[in-house]
């Protein structure tokens, strides 16, 4: 293998080993300015968009046993890449799509897991991370807010008892 490809193979094993997902796009039919504005929209969230040669990044994903769906790598591709919620990047993937038609998602990675396009919509659908701890989060209080109601007014009970007694023996 010729060097400048060698290095072209290890900058896309750094880049799969590295990221937490990769979301593979046809590319076709998109502008500069189109890509352009999507590198902004995905860098504000933490995510690249770089258009790679198919061959090459399917050997870097070979050597690094993580297993795309070849049909993944026909035409131009770009990988949108990154560490961090996952959904994020997929609504903004999706967002900017309806917007434009372009790119056109094909499937990709999440870990060591393969995707496919239906999959990378599913994310796309789903509510962010912090949406999700939040709902997590309300669904494990609640139990115990309803104890903490219940507890209250039993010891609410206990001392308007107590107090009806004492005003009694009072005189009251």
């Amino acid at each position: 293998m010729r060097p400048e490809k060698e290095a072209i193979l290890r900058e896309y094993s750094d880049n799969l080993d590295s990221a937490d997902y990769v979301i593979l796009a046809d590319c076709r039919g998109m502008t500069m300015e189109q890509f352009d504005e999507l590198r902004g929209k995905l860098r504000a969230d933490d995510g690249k968009l770089q258009i790679i040669r198919n061959k090459i990044y399917a050997k870097a994903a070979e050597k690094l046993g993580k297993t795309i769906d070849g049909e993944c790598f026909i035409g131009p591709t770009a990988a949108i890449s990154g560490t961090g919620d996952v959904t994020v990047i997929a609504k903004s993937i999706k967002n900017y799509a309806i917007q434009t038609k372009l790119p056109v998602v094909k499937g990709g990675l999440l870990g060591d897991r393969g995707l496919t396009a239906v999959d990378v919509k599913a994310l796309a659908d789903m509510p962010s991370r912090e949406v999700m701890l939040g709902m997590f989060v309300g669904t494990v209080a609640a139990p115990m807010t309803q104890l903490v109601g219940v507890v209250n007014q039993k010891l609410l009970t206990l001392l308007y008892v107590l107090k009806a007694v004492a005003d009694k023996k009072n005189g009251e």
